[in-house]
């Protein structure tokens, strides 16, 4: 009867599609602690793993719908770092997963196409950004504990932690807790699975293990003890000192004048004075795309390199799509804001491309206003 009843759950030919599809694509899914993995990193992938804003998250999927369906749709925006199905133990999906991107526009990408794809009759899917919490907050610690011990202590019990960090919190600010940094959301939770079991069985304390709706947060004070965390429990140390430290002003865009003179401009940037106009003129008959334009505005001024940062906003009822971006200038004080908008394109390059010339020119036309550069 449970046979039958499992056989009704699990759509048998759906199972052999899966299995055809892997033998064929030489596809490697491994399921550990409720999710089902390809990739991270895919065969073949070189350089370092993708930073935040890399990842989507996809629900309203068919129980009974599985990678040999998903990754292929996926992987036709771009190429797949990693992709996670979350599994039940029937054999069912529980109806999410969650893909991976090379870069944060190339997931931008996938949302615009794919969000509300009629994957089959009656049935879209939700594609969004994922959250990629990094960050667990543990609490009820020893309140001698100090920064070191933690550290260790983590590392020993978890995988990919960057950083933890001690402060104080509780109504009367005398709790001690732990803000762990890990370098992947699936690193996090596979964390929040282990730590509470892990500290009571190997430490025999009972402590208490959340997420924090933040990546990062600086610690209040590092203690500067070099003591080792030695199990089976906690030595006996001096309470660390955690004062807060004092609080540094931060620029805002009200502090920059809105039309600073040439050589002001240039010598509060940290450079050189303005090059002479002659030699901008004699390089500005060079035939070039805004992106290399502004490279080499910065160049010629000794700005360094821009560093582009973009993030997709919406679909207007024109059809345009709409973007943020962020632009880093490391000669510049502050970072340049600004919106654009380009129509689709025929790929994830082409429109990107165009995201980036169209930046480019914004940040152009808004240092020209600011000194008297030209463009190239």
């Amino acid at each position: 009867m449970e046979g039958q009843q499992l056989q009704q759950v699990l759509n048998p030919q759906r199972l052999k599609s899966l299995k055809e599809w892997m033998q064929k694509s030489s596809i490697t899914l491994i399921q550990v602690n409720g999710q089902r993995k390809y990739g991270g990193p895919p065969p073949g992938w070189q350089g370092p793993p993708p930073g935040p804003g890399c990842e989507v998250f996809i629900s309203q999927i068919p129980r009974d719908v599985y990678e040999d369906r998903l990754i292929p749709l996926f992987q036709s925006v771009g190429t797949i770092y990693e992709f996670r199905l979350m599994m039940n133990f029937s054999g069912q999906n529980r109806g999410f997963a969650y893909a991976k991107y090379a870069d944060p526009f190339t997931a931008s990408t996938a949302i615009m196409t794919l969000n509300q794809y009629p994957l089959q009759e009656g049935v879209c899917l939700t594609v969004r950004r994922s959250t990629e919490k990094r960050q667990l907050r543990l609490g009820d610690l020893p309140t001698n504990v100090n920064q070191a011990e933690m550290q260790a202590a983590v590392q020993m019990l978890s995988d990919g932690v960057e950083d933890v960090l001690l402060k104080l919190a509780g109504p009367k600010g005398r709790e001690v807790v732990a803000l762990v940094n890990y370098s992947s959301h699936y690193a996090a939770s596979m964390a929040k699975k282990v730590l509470v079991q892990g500290f009571k069985k190997q430490y025999g304390i009972s402590i208490t293990v959340r997420w924090t709706s933040f990546s990062k947060s600086k610690c209040v004070e590092k203690t500067g003890q070099d003591d080792c965390f030695t199990p089976p429990g906690l030595k006996p140390l001096t309470k660390p000192s955690l004062n807060p430290p004092p609080l540094r002003p931060q620029l805002s865009h009200h502090d920059i004048p809105a039309s600073p003179p040439l050589l002001p401009f240039f010598r509060a940037v940290g450079g050189p004075p303005a090059p002479p106009r002659d030699e901008m003129m004699a390089q500005a008959l060079m035939n070039r795309d805004t992106v290399s334009q502004l490279q080499m505005m910065c160049e010629a001024n000794r700005l360094g390199a821009p560093q582009y940062e973009f993030h997709y906003n919406y679909t207007g009822p024109d059809g345009f799509f709409y973007f943020s971006y962020r632009v880093l200038i490391p000669g510049l004080p502050l970072p340049l804001y600004g919106a654009v908008q380009i129509l689709p394109g025929t790929s994830a390059g082409a429109m990107k491309g165009e995201v980036y010339r169209a930046a480019a020119e914004q940040v152009i036309q808004t240092m020209c206003k600011v000194s008297n550069l030209r463009a190239f």
